[in-house]
């Protein structure tokens, strides 16, 4: 009998020495979930035109900076080479990317929309906007820009982090 006391005794006094972090006071827990909703319903509207999330930020970047090459779709992307050029071979199989040698550097392939994958803009970034819309929904205008605006700093904050992770 007293061992077991001794033993909740000291399980009390570890779990009151280990920090609390419940899921819903979790800044990292709260945007993963919220990631992966937004994620679910993008999939569920883009999906009905043959595009897969892995392929839409690629598309994403390319319908502003078309003609990058593989090395700075990864970089603009922030993903790594190999997860890209899985992606720009769905795409080019799926006849919206060409993929072109670079005439000044032999080594470099650019990677070039083809009209159907310029053609998908106009169908697939107003799915994406009312995704957006949808989650922000009763959020007023300055709401948003603070969302915006504090999910930057974060963004930065943890940028810093990982380049002095070296250093540690």
């Amino acid at each position: 009998m007293a061992a077991r006391r001794k033993a909740a005794a000291k399980r009390a006094d570890e779990a009151e020495r280990r920090p609390a972090l419940p899921l819903g006071a979790s800044v990292g827990y709260q945007i993963r979930v919220t990631h992966r909703l937004v994620q679910r319903a993008l999939q569920a509207r883009i999906g009905r035109h043959g595009v897969t999330l892995g392929m839409w930020y690629f598309l994403r970047v390319l319908w502003t900076e078309d003609g990058l090459t593989q090395r700075e779709l990864s970089q603009r992307v922030e993903t790594m080479e190999p997860t890209t050029l899985s992606a720009i071979a769905s795409m080019e199989k799926g006849g919206l990317i060409r993929r072109v040698r670079n005439p000044d550097d032999r080594r470099k392939i650019n990677i070039f929309l083809t009209a159907a994958g310029r053609e998908l803009e106009t169908t697939l970034l107003p799915s994406a906007i009312g995704v957006v819309e949808t989650a922000v929904k009763g959020f007023s205008r300055a709401e948003v820009e603070t969302i915006l605006r504090l999910l930057a700093a974060m963004q930065r904050n943890l940028r810093e982090d990982l380049a002095t992770a070296g250093d540690t």
